[in-house]
C-alpha cells in the first residue's frame, strides 16, 4: 500500500482574486509533497471583473460571470474555508477570521482586490453604494432593480470618471431602457478615462450621450448627504440612488499588520511578490503594489501576475531560488458599452463597434472557461514515501504534547464547564441527574474545513438525543487526523475540536475527554449522553394512525455532497446545504415536546423512508405527498443529472415497502442520506398546523408537512407516496 504523504507546510491563500484563481490552478498540475492548501475566501463564488458589465447590462448570467471557488478547490485539493481576514499578526504567522478560530500559515499569499476611496469624502461611505468588492454591488444592483420594477421616476449618479465607472453606467442605462430614469456621471478631472488615448474618450463620451447620461467634468464632490452631492467650489446635484467608483483604496486590516506599504496603504512587494519585510508573505492582485514597477490598480496586472505567482509559491515550498515579475508597461484595454458595442484602446490604437465587443467576449470567455473546464485529475503525484509505514492501532495516536497544548489553548476560548478538569484521567465520572441516554455517530470527512467539521460533527451527534427529547450532559471525542508534523497536527486539532466547542458550549454540554489518531485522511465522531427532561421522552415508535408526519429541515444533502465529489454542484448550493447541517434539532425538539407529538426520530444516514420505515408499527402505513417534501437548493437537479449518493441503493426500499409515484424524481430524496439531517415528528392531525407555524416561527422556514399516519392491511406496502 502506497504510504499516506506527511504534510509538513500550511500555505494559506487569502481572497479569490484572479492572480489566486491562476495560481490555484497551476499549484494543482504540479502539487508540492507535503504542502497543504487553503482559500480563505468570504463567498463560495468570486466575480470576473471583465464581465461584470455585461452582467449588469443583462448579457451575462451569475455563472457566466463567477469563478466557483468551491468548486476550483475540490478539484485541486485545495481546503476552502468561507471566511473574512480581520487581522493579520506575521510574527505569529496567524490570520484573525471574523467569526470563527484563528488559523496559522508557514507560507502566505494575499490577493483580496480594492475597495472604493469612501472615507475622504464626509457621507460617501453612508449615503453611496461602492463598485468594491464586486460581490457587493452585484447584491446591491439586483435589489436595485427589484425596487425599480415599479416604473416609478428616479435620478441615478455615478461618481467616477475611469473605465469602470463609464462601464458601469452604460451597462446601467442598456438594462434599464424603456424606463423613466435619469443618469449622471461626475467626474473630478477635466475630462473622463485619463490615459486613453482621444479616439477612445471620444467613442465613449459619444455613446454616453447617445444613451442620455448627463456628464460632468470637473465636478469634485466635497460632501455627500442623503439624496444630495456637494461640490467643491459650490453647486449641488439630487440622486435617488449614487454608485461610487473612484481610485482604489486598500482593506485596512494590511496597514495594521505592521508589514510595509505604500504611501496608500497597499502592501509593499519585491518583483517576486513577496513582502519587502516577510519573505513568507505573497500579495498580488490590487492590494499590492510592485515598488520597482508600480502600474493602476486593473485586473490585467493580476491575470499577469498568477503564473509567477504559482511558481515562486511551489519554490518557496521547495526551497529553491524565486522569479521576478516584469509587469508590462501598457495593456489593451477593451470597455463595453453597454450594448453588444465595445471600444478598444492601447497606445494610440483605438477601435469602436459590434467586433470590438466579439472580440472582448471571447477573451473573457477564453478566461472563465479555464475554471470551468478542469483537466481530468487521475493521480496526484505524493511524494517521497516515509522511512516507515505509519502504524496503526494505538501507535497512531496524535503525541500527548500536541493534546495538552491544543486542550490548554481551548480552555482559555470556552467555558470551563465545556472541558473535563482532569484531561489527563482513562475515564470520568459523569453528573447523572436522572434517567440518561447515550448515543455514538461517526463521520468521515465531508468538508475542507475543519472548523465546520466540528460543528457538523457535534451538531450530528447532538441530533440523537434532541430526537429523543433529552438534553445534552456530555460528549466523547473520536478524532483521526491526516498525517503531518506535529505542529500541523496542532493547528488541526485545535481547529475541529474548536468548532465542536462552539456547538457543545451553546447547549451546555461538556467535552469530557475521548481519543486521536492519525489516519488518512480526517473523521471526527461523538459518543454523547443525555438527560430525560421533566416533559418526557420522545420516542420513536410511538405514531398513531391519522397523526401527520412533519419534516423540519429539506432533504438533499447526500446527492449535494456526491456532486461536489465530482465537481458537479455549485458552490452556492453547497454552502445552503453546510448551513442547514449546522442548524440545531433542539428548538424542534422542545416544541414538538410541548406540543405533545407522538413519535420522532432524526433524518440520518438510512434516508428518509428508512428512518420512517423504522418508526411505523406492524399493521400502520404512511402516505407522502412528494409536493410537500422540501429540497435543498440544487438537490432535484443534481439528481436529475443521475448523480446519487453511493448510500442510495442500500436505502431504496423493495417494491413490498414502498408503492406510487414510480417515475418521479423527488421520490429519490426519500432515500436520499442526510448528514445533521432534520426531524421528522408525528403528531395529531389537530395540532400539526399549531406545530408548523411554531417550527417555521422558530427558525425552521422550511418545515413541513408531507404526509400522514394510516392504517394497513397485511401484505400491503406501509410506505405509498404522491405527487
Amino acid at each position: 500500500m502506497q504510504p499516506a504523504t506527511e504534510i509538513r507546510q500550511d500555505l494559506v491563500l487569502v481572497g479569490g482574486g484572479h492572480a489566486h484563481a491562476l495560481a490555484l490552478r497551476m499549484l494543482a498540475m504540479d502539487p508540492v509533497a507535503g504542502l497543504r492548501i487553503t482559500l480563505v475566501s468570504p463567498a463560495s463564488h468570486t466575480p470576473y471583473s471583465g464581465m461584470l458589465p455585461g452582467l449588469i447590462a443583462g448579457h451575462y448570467g451569475f455563472e457566466d460571470t463567477h469563478i466557483d471557488l468551491a468548486r476550483l478547490c475540490r478539484w485541486a485539493g485545495v481546503r476552502f474555508l468561507a471566511a473574512e481576514v480581520t487581522a493579520l499578526d506575521p510574527a505569529a504567522r496567524r490570520l484573525s477570521l471574523a467569526g470563527r478560530p484563528a488559523i496559522h500559515y508557514d507560507l502566505l499569499s494575499i490577493d483580496i482586490g480594492s475597495q472604493p476611496e469612501l472615507d475622504p469624502v464626509p457621507g460617501a461611505r453612508q449615503h453611496a453604494v461602492p463598485v468594491k468588492p464586486v460581490a457587493g454591488l452585484w447584491r446591491r444592483w439586483q435589489e436595485l432593480e427589484r425596487q425599480l420594477q415599479t416604473g416609478r421616476s428616479c435620478r441615478i449618479a455615478v461618481v467616477g470618471g475611469g473605465a469602470g465607472s463609464v462601464e458601469l453606467i452604460l451597462a446601467m442605462t442598456h438594462r434599464l431602457q424603456g424606463r423613466d430614469i435619469e443618469f449622471a456621471l461626475y467626474c473630478g478631472a477635466d475630462e473622463i478615462l485619463l490615459g486613453y488615448n482621444r479616439r477612445a474618450r471620444r467613442a465613449v463620451e459619444q455613446a454616453l450621450a447617445d444613451a442620455g447620461v448627463s456628464l460632468s467634468c470637473g465636478r469634485r464632490v466635497e460632501r455627500v448627504s442623503a439624496d444630495q452631492l456637494h461640490f467643491a467650489g459650490g453647486g449641488d446635484a439630487g440622486f435617488e440612488h449614487l454608485f461610487w467608483c473612484t481610485g482604489a483604496a486598500p482593506a485596512p486590516w494590511l496597514a495594521a499588520s505592521g508589514l510595509p506599504v505604500d504611501g496608500q496603504g497597499f502592501l509593499a512587494v519585491r518583483d517576486t511578490l513577496q513582502s519587502t519585510a516577510d519573505e513568507r508573505i505573497f500579495a498580488a492582485g490590487d492590494c499590492a503594489t510592485q515598488l520597482n514597477h508600480p502600474r493602476p490598480k486593473a485586473g490585467v496586472y493580476a491575470v499577469r501576475q498568477g503564473p509567477v505567482l504559482a511558481r515562486n509559491l511551489q519554490a518557496a515550498a521547495r526551497g529553491l531560488p524565486l522569479a521576478e515579475h516584469r509587469p508590462q508597461q501598457r495593456f489593451l484595454s477593451l470597455l463595453s458599452l453597454g450594448a453588444r458595442r465595445a471600444t478598444a484602446d492601447r497606445g494610440p490604437f483605438s477601435a469602436t463597434g459590434e467586433w470590438v465587443w466579439r472580440w472582448k467576449d471571447r477573451i473573457d470567455r477564453e478566461f472563465m472557461a479555464r475554471f470551468e473546464d478542469l483537466p481530468a485529475m487521475t493521480s496526484r503525484i505524493t511524494g517521497e514515501a516515509l522511512a516507515q509505514q505509519p502504524c496503526g492501532g494505538c501507535g497512531a495516536k496524535v503525541g500527548p504534547a500536541v493534546l495538552a497544548e491544543v486542550l490548554e489553548a481551548l480552555r482559555a476560548d470556552f467555558p470551563a464547564s465545556c472541558l473535563a478538569a482532569e484531561p489527563g484521567e482513562d475515564a470520568v465520572v459523569l453528573p447523572l441527574q436522572g434517567p440518561t441516554l447515550q448515543s455514538l455517530d461517526l463521520l468521515r470527512g465531508l468538508v475542507d474545513d475543519p472548523w465546520l467539521m466540528g460543528r457538523i460533527a457535534a451538531n450530528h451527534a447532538l441530533s440523537d438525543l434532541y430526537a429523543c427529547g433529552a438534553r445534552p450532559l456530555s460528549a466523547l471525542a473520536a478524532v483521526i487526523l491526516p498525517f503531518a508534523v506535529p505542529r500541523l497536527q496542532r493547528r488541526e486539532l485545535k481547529q475541529v475540536l474548536a468548532g465542536a466547542l462552539q456547538e457543545f458550549a451553546a447547549v451546555d454540554c461538556q467535552l469530557a475527554g475521548g481519543h486521536s489518531m492519525q489516519g488518512a485522511e480526517l473523521a471526527l465522531g461523538f459518543a454523547v449522553n443525555g438527560v430525560v427532561g421533566e416533559r418526557g421522552m420522545l420516542t420513536k415508535r410511538g405514531v398513531r394512525p391519522g397523526d401527520r408526519l412533519i419534516l423540519s429541515k429539506p432533504l438533499g444533502t447526500g446527492t449535494l455532497l456526491a456532486a461536489h465529489m465530482q465537481l458537479r454542484a455549485d458552490g452556492r448550493d453547497v454552502h445552503a446545504a453546510i448551513e442547514h447541517m449546522l442548524a440545531s434539532n433542539a428548538p424542534a425538539a422542545e416544541l414538538a415536546l410541548s406540543h405533545g407529538a407522538s413519535a420522532a426520530t432524526d433524518i440520518t444516514g438510512f434516508g428518509l423512508a428508512g428512518h420512517l420505515l423504522e418508526m411505523l408499527q406492524p399493521g400502520q402505513g404512511a402516505r407522502l405527498n412528494l409536493d410537500c417534501v422540501p429540497a435543498l437548493p440544487g438537490a432535484l437537479a443534481a439528481m436529475g443529472q443521475g448523480i446519487f449518493s453511493t448510500a442510495r441503493e442500500a436505502n431504496t426500499p423493495t417494491p413490498e415497502q414502498l408503492a406510487g409515484a414510480e417515475h418521479e424524481l423527488a421520490r429519490e430524496l426519500l432515500f436520499d442520506p442526510q448528514t445533521s439531517g432534520g426531524l421528522l415528528l408525528s403528531v395529531a392531525a389537530q395540532r400539526a398546523g399549531e406545530l408548523l407555524v411554531a417550527l417555521q416561527r422558530a427558525g425552521s422556514e422550511q418545515a413541513a408537512i408531507i404526509g400522514e399516519v394510516v392504517e394497513r392491511a397485511p401484505g400491503e406496502p406501509p410506505l405509498e407516496v404522491s405527487a
